[in-house]
């Protein structure tokens, strides 16, 4: 029987992957860094096993961010009073682009492109690449 995977881990995980694939750096390296196996930095990751406090200040300082980074964009946990089918802050389908390594990609060649019509053209290839699909 599998347990299901709080959405705040889950969301933790996806900065720590967001960050370390920004730096350039490998699941082992930071296991290594960490004093962890690169298995166990892939469940960190994935939201599977929780980080615990002080792994997760020692992952910000190898990844050079402060904790707080890991918590940006974290949708706010329930108190019992909201609207039952409130909409959640819709920032989070840009976390976990960001986070896979073409969105990464896609994202560091996007952002040397200098002509701001270039850039605009690409969004409008995109734009109608999806259109298509729709």
């Amino acid at each position: 029987m599998s347990r299901v995977r709080n959405p705040i881990d889950q969301h933790v995980g996806s900065r720590v992957r967001m960050r370390r694939m920004l730096v350039g750096m490998s699941q082992e390296k930071l296991g290594d860094a960490l004093g962890v196996t690169f298995q166990q930095v892939q469940k960190y990751e994935k939201g599977t096993n929780r980080i615990g406090a002080s792994r997760l200040h020692q992952m910000s300082v190898v990844l050079g961010v402060p904790v707080s980074f890991f918590y940006e964009g974290a949708a706010p946990q329930s108190t019992g009073t909201e609207n039952g089918f409130a909409e959640a802050p819709g920032a989070e389908y840009v976390v976990d682009f960001l986070s896979t390594s073409e969105g990464l990609q896609l994202n560091r060649a996007f952002v040397r492109i200098a002509d701001p019509k270039v850039r605009r053209r690409i969004v409008a290839l995109v734009e109608a690449l999806v259109a298509e699909r729709e």
